[in-house]
């Protein structure tokens, strides 16, 4: 197997690497072009950085811009605190679902598209895998370290992951890590470890040397990867339809579709309400 993807890859590719646009009003006859909107791209604890993903968001800007006839703009941004800093003063994002969630109601976000990876799913299960036989109940899971790149929003896996399965017990430890296939290896000899994962890298898992003793303790509801994201004061409506347009009909041509292939997207889809709802509930419970 690999080492590196899908396991130190795969969020990247699912945020990181996909790479979006912002946008901005076309200017009318005898006015000056506004400048342009910028997209925050964030997905925290995924690896890369700003200027390693800047041309592929540059690349991506490109087509968007020239579909919607706007000029558009496009940053990668790594952190959680720069990347909610960056959405509240642009008012246009692609973030993952546990930054939607963690900032949706602080920012005043409306979501507005998921986005779905190349061979990927519309909707996404994250996945609890521990020592095999280990966890029989939530309980089992006290004194634990359970890693996750994406355990900067800890009520995304207490409510959204874990949420069907129990209670995480008070003393089990949350870490923010993309070391995931060293944390699987290290569940895998016994340790009281127990690692939380997207659905490419569950179904990666099999191929794994080690990988029988390992199980899937619980998995999580469908539920968006990624979406996009506007702060309505800062988006017009009439400037969203023209970029909304855009982006779901990037597939449809050569130029577009290539920009999508570079960024391991297969398109962008009208938004799952029902699975959205779903996730922003379990992420309320798990905040309690």
């Amino acid at each position: 197997m690999q080492t590196n993807p899908p396991y130190q890859m795969s969020y990247r590719l699912r945020c990181a690497r996909v790479a979006l646009a912002g946008l901005a009003l076309a200017a009318g006859p005898g006015r000056a072009a506004p400048a342009p909107h910028t997209l925050v791209v964030c997905s925290p604890g995924s690896p890369g950085t700003t200027d390693e993903a800047q041309p592929r968001m540059n690349a991506f800007a490109a087509a968007v811009s020239a579909r919607a006839g706007t000029p558009l703009a496009a940053r990668y941004e790594p952190s959680e605190d720069g990347g909610a800093r960056r959405l509240a003063a642009s008012g246009l994002g692609l973030v993952s679902l546990p930054l939607f969630l963690a900032h949706e109601h602080e920012l005043g976000l409306t979501a507005r598209l998921q986005v779905v990876g190349k061979g990927r799913p519309a909707l996404e299960r994250w996945a609890l895998v521990a020592p095999r036989g280990r966890i029989k109940a939530p309980d089992g899971l006290a004194g634990f370290t359970i890693v996750s790149p994406v355990a900067f929003a800890p009520a995304f896996i207490r409510g959204v992951v874990l949420g069907g399965f129990g209670k995480l017990p008070a003393n089990a430890k949350l870490v923010q890590s993309t070391a995931v296939l060293s944390s699987l290896r290290r569940a895998a000899s016994g340790e009281a470890v127990a690692v939380v994962l997207d659905g490419a890298q569950e179904a990666a898992m099999a191929s794994l040397p080690f990988a029988g003793k390992l199980e899937v303790v619980t998995r999580s509801p469908a539920v968006p990867a990624a979406v996009i994201a506007t702060i309505d004061a800062r988006v017009p409506a009439a400037a969203w339809r023209g970029i909304e347009r855009a982006l779901l009909g990037l597939a449809s041509d050569p130029a577009g579709a290539a920009a999508l292939d570079a960024i391991e997207v297969a398109r962008f889809a009208p938004l799952d309400e029902a699975a959205l709802d779903r996730a922003r509930k379990a992420f309320a419970d798990g905040s309690r």
